[in-house]
């Protein structure tokens, strides 16, 4: 019997390191417009910039200012994201991973929330293993943002934080790998984290370079950095087994709605 056909899946690898709202309005925009029909499931896979992520309930916290300022000052953009969970940092050393989905019907993206959690987690655990790394899927205790679905080398070291956003008509998964610079994670959050008043462990903290025994330090952003490739070929390889990936460009209307989407992400007075 032939195997059964793939699913095709847009792959976008368009990044703006340079302006971490428009950044977010892109993924924002791409919730969107797959969630209404308008364009066909869309996975993105891309070396960041230097991003601190605050969910929803940073924003209650009485120290949410002061948290945006401390980011500010380190050198990160302080960016109010799509999905929930705590203050989570993007940087020169990590991938964003995400995929928008559709799903109509009149329960909509709701039943398949916890499948969606489960593949991607399973996904970043698998191509991580083939690059000679412990992963393994589930919470470290005491580690920033914490998950349930995390994933994490030894049980020990967090390396990647999973979110989800459910809309009407479908719902957008997105994630960070830490591929170097964990010290630089600690170095921002501990001072972010005190000021939003939330306990974590720094040494928790960890990075797919300091598990291969290479360098921790982040490159800069102008410079290739051969792990990250490596990474996001593992990952690549990965959805693969599942989904027939279709490399495509941001579509105009995508980069016109990113940006109309892009000043929702910044921090509300």
């Amino acid at each position: 019997m032939d195997p059964a056909p793939q699913a095709a899946v847009r792959l976008i690898e368009a990044s703006f390191p340079d302006d971490g709202y428009l950044d977010t309005g892109i993924s924002a925009a791409l919730m969107r417009q797959v969630s209404r029909g308008e364009l066909p499931a869309t996975i993105r896979l891309h070396r960041t910039g230097p991003i601190l992520a605050f969910g929803r309930l940073d924003r209650l916290r009485p120290g949410y200012r002061r948290a945006v300022g401390i980011a500010r000052d380190h050198g990160f953009e302080p960016v109010e994201r799509l999905a929930g969970g705590r203050a989570a940092v993007f940087h020169e050393g990590t991938i964003s991973f995400s995929h928008a989905i559709r799903a109509e019907g009149p329960s909509g993206a709701y039943p398949g929330t916890r499948d969606r959690f489960t593949a991607m987690a399973g996904t970043v655990t698998h191509a991580l293993r083939a690059l000679g790394v412990d992963a393994r899927t589930g919470e470290v205790e005491g580690e920033y943002c914490p998950g349930e679905f995390s994933v994490n080398a030894r049980g020990q070291s967090k390396l990647a934080g999973i979110g989800q956003r459910v809309v009407v008509g479908g719902a957008h998964v997105g994630g960070v790998i830490v591929v170097r610079g964990a010290g630089r994670i600690s170095e921002v959050l501990t001072p972010i984290y005190e000021a939003l008043e939330i306990d974590w462990k720094p040494e928790t903290t960890g990075s797919v370079a300091a598990e291969l025994g290479e360098e921790d330090a982040t490159l800069p952003s102008d410079e290739p950095d051969p792990l990250i490739e490596r990474t996001i070929e593992a990952i690549r390889t990965e959805l693969a087994r599942t989904v027939a990936l279709e490399p495509a460009e941001l579509d105009t209307s995508t980069l016109t709605l990113g940006a109309e989407l892009a000043p929702a992400h910044r921090p509300r007075p």
